[in-house]
């Protein structure tokens, strides 16, 4: 099967990124959201994510360090072949399709890409009922960041053909994609979602077994994990954690930026699947605390403008 109409569940941070990416490199891209509200705040991140196209690719005709491998293949564009791809990107966008209707998302579809929250039972709805709707030749695939795909295989109807797809975040950047299916997924769908990836300019990532948090995650958690339990347990404030991590090890970025970037929500949903997060006397249970006041106070994350920094 030759995958062309690509299906994008969920508007969040990494579901309007892989929507966008997608379109780019030429997929037909239609986004579903639970609410005509999702679609309204998934429109400004869509923007966001194709001005920042336009505007890298700008950058990269006199900066060679602004290159991104999710923008081309090729290292040495000119500038004709840069303004042809800052068009290609305006049209990406220009072209996605929003929608809350179940039917006319999945009707064709060759691959349906699910990036909803980091909820057990809102999968399961979500499965359930797309199943109604889903030809027989579609591809399922989850980007869940902790989740394992044989926790809900048997929900979507098509087991076979279900399997997961995980994204880094700033994928045109940071352009890889982990493929890892469960022991019921057939190797003819898992070899064309890592065509897929290949063919949206990720490299794909093979898992050989099913690992909670795949390759990315397993190392990430932990170490977003332990930034959490240093600021919620009065260790030292934020800033002074990144400042420690960026200086000692030279990253570009602390984990709280990196959680910004990620996004609260993610993160509250990850740390509230520990049972020790329901006893507030417990460090996992200050992290849920600490991140269910910032959610509530509308501090998100990037997208929202702050996290536990303004932009």
């Amino acid at each position: 099967m030759s995958i062309k109409k690509v299906v994008v569940a969920g508007g969040g941070v990494l579901g309007s990124q892989i929507a966008l990416q997608t379109s780019y490199c030429g997929f037909d891209v239609t986004i579903w959201l639970r609410s005509e509200g999702s679609i309204e705040r998934a429109k400004p991140k869509l923007e966001r994510f194709k001005n920042i196209y336009i505007d890298t690719l700008e950058q990269m005709k006199t900066d060679d360090s602004a290159y991104c491998r999710g923008l081309s293949k090729k290292t040495d564009l000119t500038d004709e072949e840069i303004d042809e791809l800052k068009i290609q990107a305006q049209e990406a966008y220009d072209s996605l399709t929003l929608t809350t209707s179940y039917e006319e998302a999945a009707a064709d579809a060759d691959l349906i890409i699910e990036a909803i929250s980091e909820n057990p039972e809102q999968k399961i709805a979500f499965y359930q009922e797309l199943a109604k709707y889903m030809d027989e030749k579609t591809i399922l695939v989850t980007n869940s960041s902790t989740l394992l795909p044989s926790m809900f295989a048997e929900h979507t109807g098509r087991p076979e053909k279900y399997l997961s797809l995980h994204f880094a975040n700033t994928i045109w950047k940071n352009n890889t994609a982990e493929v890892m299916g469960h022991s019921g997924t057939e190797q003819r769908y898992y070899d064309e979602v890592v065509q897929f990836a290949e063919d949206i300019n990720m490299i794909p990532l093979k898992l050989k077994k099913e690992q909670p948090g795949y390759i990315l995650n397993s190392l990430l958690v932990p170490f977003l994990s332990a930034a959490e339990a240093l600021l919620a347990n009065d260790v030292s404030d934020f800033e002074t954690i990144d400042k420690t991590w960026i200086l000692a090890t030279g990253a570009p970025a602390g984990p709280f930026h990196i959680l910004d970037i990620v996004g609260l929500e993610t993160a509250y949903n990850i740390i509230i699947m520990n049972p020790q997060s329901q006893d507030p006397e417990t460090t996992p249970g200050k992290i849920a605390k600490m991140l269910k006041e910032k959610i509530d106070a509308g501090e998100t994350g990037i997208n929202a403008g702050k996290g536990f920094y303004e932009y």
